[in-house]
């Protein structure tokens, strides 16, 4: 009897570059959807089977290699190995060594500063436990994306925080309602192991493998310290087990719901809550459900170990000036009712006037710090050209103002608009003291185009600053709470490319220019794709930067074409040049097509 012959060697992949990602990727979402559906089905034991056929795979093996070490920004971090941006030998080699054995290296402890004088501690595994937390991401993922609450929308393929806003509109546009704004103490470091493990629901094997990340421990200056309780954050499967550990806490809530009296489980006097994450809110017309509801939370939370944050939990009203009531912010966001006359109110499904509307808008925490930011790239660029500034300042300008493109910030933007321009007016002024007003007018602010004082270079077609109010506002429409990426449905999220706030015009152009597909590799662009934009004939080779010329890829796609195009010039092994190169993209985007 003949043995089998390796995968690779059949498909003669015997190099990195060699490799047709075409065939790896299908491959793997054949079994991530096969995982899905048996998982929706509840067939457990069909699912594991598949699980462990993922994790055996060869085609797993190499996508999860590719994502950790070629696609993911965070590449170059090493953990305690030292191991960091790996050449495409380095790839191949891990790869055909890869194997689930429950057993793990600690973690490095990096301590990031939060913006409220907070320390948040990340775990940074080795590269090979990297690899090996992506590897069963790609198994377990798909199983838990069928189990996971409608309306949970952190850390999850396809959606997004302008999803769960949405999800608030809807749920009190037609009726004010109190609020429960809450956020969970420190959940990433107080998720108890036992009740996690017992919740994962999969085959001992990846059970093992999944505690020895938890059990881990971190190493920090040279002393190593264990881990008891908690996901290590920096981890690329940590996300995914917190999402596990907080499932749950919606249908518990429905459950209690379905016992009061007058519950109509849609209707106007339904429950809501919206999770991103460990932040949510619960909504309901009744203070004394909301009181409930909290009561509830907190017992069901202790059970995993966890507890509200009390200095960020607090109970409101969505009407402003209700009792003193502001509203509430979430994600950024402040949502809020406003008491209007009859020629501004809403209207009910049908037709009444409802005496209020519903105004979402960037809280003002998020404004005053977005113009700090700003302050101190200017105060950082008193000495550099304005080309610098100006190229400093944009990518700032164009982030903040595209994440708050699909709500009402018009007023917004032309506060921002005009603290900048005063910003800017004293830095030009600080940097020549003995010109007058208008040779200094002249000399930063220009015609551009149909526009007059636009702080740009002197020439026609130099560069120019951005204004927060170019953003065109355009509502976001909300992703459908049964649907997931696993179920095949391209018709459904190829509807959705580029039309996420945070896209680019460029990017949004180009990807429905190129029907939501990598011109490189042929596949479709999913919600976990690195995508970039590339100059089809390279600037160094006289290409321009004009429509024609551009188009989306896939990063890694990118890397290879780079690579091969000769818009590079390197002597050392070519396949790496893709990845050490200087930034030189016109433009980058994660595609959230949540």
């Amino acid at each position: 009897m003949t043995t089998a012959k390796p995968i690779d060697k059949l498909n003669n992949w015997n190099t990195w570059q060699s490799i047709n990602w075409k065939v790896v990727e299908k491959q793997v979402f054949r079994l991530q959807k096969r995982i899905y559906r048996a998982s929706q089905n509840g067939n457990v034991k069909l699912v594991h089977n598949l699980q462990r056929l993922l994790t055996k795979s060869y085609y797993g093996k190499l996508l999860a290699t590719r994502k950790v070490t070629q696609d993911n920004q965070g590449k170059k971090t090493a953990g305690v190995d030292g191991a960091k941006a790996l050449t495409p030998k380095q790839r191949l080699n891990i790869t055909g060594q890869l194997k689930l054995r429950g057993k793990c290296k600690p973690t490095r402890r990096v301590n990031i500063p939060k913006p409220n004088g907070e320390i948040r501690p990340l775990g940074i595994p080795c590269m090979e436990d990297r690899i090996k937390q992506g590897l069963v991401k790609l198994a377990l993922e798909p199983q838990w994306e069928a189990k996971f609450e409608p309306n949970s929308y952190g850390f999850r393929p396809a959606r997004s925080c302008h999803d769960a806003i949405e999800q608030i509109f809807v749920s009190i546009n037609k009726r004010p309602k109190f609020v429960l704004d809450a956020d969970i103490a420190k959940c990433f470091d107080r998720i108890d192991h036992e009740k996690l493990l017992a919740k994962l629901e999969t085959y001992p094997q990846l059970r093992r493998e999944i505690k020895s990340w938890l059990k881990s421990g971190f190493m920090d200056c040279k002393q190593l310290f264990p881990t008891k309780e908690g996901t290590p954050q920096g981890g690329v499967i940590s996300p995914l087990l917190a999402n596990i550990a907080l499932h749950g806490m919606e249908l518990e809530l429905k459950k209690i719901a379905r016992t009061w009296k007058g519950y109509r489980g849609k209707g106007e006097q339904s429950l809501s809550i919206i999770r991103y994450a460990d932040d949510f809110v619960v909504l309901h017309k009744d203070i004394e459900r909301i009181i409930q509801c909290k009561e509830v939370i907190e017992e069901w939370l202790k059970d995993i170990g966890l507890e509200l944050k009390p200095s960020k939990t607090r109970i409101s009203h969505t009407l402003y000036e209700h009792e003193g009531n502001k509203g509430f912010d979430f994600l950024g966001f402040n949502i809020s009712q406003y008491e209007v006359g009859k020629t501004h109110t809403g209207y009910s499904s049908q037709g009444v006037p409802l005496g209020f509307k519903t105004i979402i808008k960037p809280s003002k925490d998020k404004i005053k710090t977005h113009i700090k930011k700003i302050g101190d790239v200017i105060r950082k660029h008193k000495s550099s050209p304005q080309i610098a500034l100006i190229k400093e300042l944009n990518p700032i300008i164009r982030g903040w103002a595209n994440y708050y493109s699909s709500v009402c910030s018009k007023e917004t933007y032309k506060k921002c608009d005009s603290i900048v321009y005063r910003q800017l007016k004293r830095w030009a002024e600080r940097r020549h003291p003995n010109k007058s007003k208008s040779w200094i007018a002249s000399k930063y602010w220009h015609t551009h185009g149909l526009r007059n004082w636009v702080f740009s270079t002197k020439e026609e077609d130099g560069m120019r600053l951005l204004n927060h109010s170019e953003t065109e506002i355009k509502r976001h429409t909300k992703v459908k709470g049964e649907k997931s990426p696993f179920d095949g449905d391209w018709i459904y999220w190829t509807t959705r490319i580029g039309k996420h706030p945070e896209v680019t015009t460029r990017m949004a152009t180009l990807l429905k220019k190129q029907k939501g597909k990598c011109n490189h590799c042929g596949l479709n662009f999913t919600s976990n794709d690195l995508i970039e934009i590339d100059h089809i004939i390279p600037k160094s080779k006289g290409g321009k930067d004009l429509y024609k010329n551009l188009q989306a890829l896939h990063k890694h796609c990118h890397d290879e074409k780079t690579a091969r195009d000769g818009s590079l010039n390197r002597t050392h092994d070519k396949g790496f040049i893709g990845e050490e190169r200087n930034e030189v993209k016109v433009s980058r985007s994660v595609l959230k097509t949540s």
